[in-house]
C-alpha cells in the first residue's frame, strides 16, 4: 500500500498535514506517506486522474495504483483509520 497526501504546501492546512505524514511514519513503519504538491504538474495531475476536489486529500493505494479509500477535505482521518488499509 501506498499513502499519498494531496496538498499546498503554503497554505493553512501545510502544518496538520506535515504532522500526519510524520506521526504516519512514526506509528507505521515501512510505510512513508508521499507529500505532494499541488502547485506542481505532477500533483495536479495525481488530483485529476483520481478526481479529487477538495484538499487536502489523503489517498490509500494499491501498488499498481488503485484506489482502496481516499479522504478529502479539511477534517484529517485518524492515522489508525488510514494504518488499516495497510495489508491490503
Amino acid at each position: 500500500m501506498r499513502v499519498i497526501v494531496l496538498y499546498h504546501p503554503r497554505s493553512e492546512f501545510a502544518r496538520p498535514v506535515e504532522e500526519f505524514a510524520y506521526n504516519f511514519e512514526r506509528q507505521v513503519p515501512g510505510k512513508p506517506v508521499e507529500l505532494i504538491s499541488l502547485e506542481t504538474r505532477d500533483g495536479a495531475a495525481t488530483a485529476s486522474l483520481y478526481d479529487v476536489v477538495q484538499y487536502p486529500a489523503i489517498l490509500a493505494l494499491r501498488e499498481d495504483g488503485q484506489i482502496l479509500k481516499f479522504w478529502q477535505g479539511e477534517t484529517m482521518p485518524l492515522i489508525n483509520e488510514v494504518a488499516s488499509y495497510a495489508h491490503s
